[in-house]
């Protein structure tokens, strides 16, 4: 179930595969980033776009982080320039990660309440399944980002959890006697 160390564990996979899927991108000229590929964010600049829009949006919840301008629709408009949203990118990884070292059992075990913009309402979920859907939307968005990377000609690093966290470092690996 919903931990601190698997929100640990979710946080650095985070950040990783951004790196990795970004170092990815880079590859490819500014023009092909920003080409509309039919994608539901259009291009690959703005599916990043729209996945740091909802980082932040989470995290101004979860964390109380400036929130992003309103507007799903906008979203893919988030940060213009590539240097800008990596750079933008970087630091709400960072951030994340350094929220989600802070959790303990009994904020997981709480209530989320907040305003939806897109279905107009007041919201109230278990902190665990919103927090689960933070980390399933930058999966979500990621593939996506992925997908049209690879379209375009560029392969993006392996995207395997047990291959791209760290799992030792994070202390999240069973000490098992006997082995070294």
């Amino acid at each position: 179930m919903v931990s601190p160390d698997w929100c640990r564990m979710m946080a650095a996979y985070n950040s990783e595969m951004n790196r990795r899927l970004y170092a990815a991108a880079d590859q490819l000229p500014d023009a092909a980033r920003h080409e509309d590929r039919g994608a539901w964010f259009g291009s690959i600049h703005g599916t990043l776009c729209h996945l740091l829009w909802g980082d932040r949006q989470w995290m101004s919840r979860f964390a109380g982080w400036e929130p992003p301008p309103p507007g799903i629709p906008n979203s893919p408009r988030l940060v213009e320039d590539w240097a800008a949203l990596r750079a933008a990118r970087a630091e709400a990884d960072m951030g994340i990660e350094a929220w989600a070292a802070t959790l303990t059992e009994d904020w997981l075990a709480g209530t989320l309440h907040w305003f939806s913009g897109a279905s107009q309402q007041r919201m109230a979920s278990p902190r665990a399944v919103t927090l689960t859907h933070f980390f399933n939307h930058q999966t979500h968005h990621r593939g996506q980002a992925h997908v049209l990377i690879t379209q375009a000609g560029i392969r993006p690093a392996a995207t395997d959890l047990p291959w791209v966290v760290d799992l030792e470092a994070l202390g999240l690996l069973p000490t098992r006697p006997g082995l070294s």
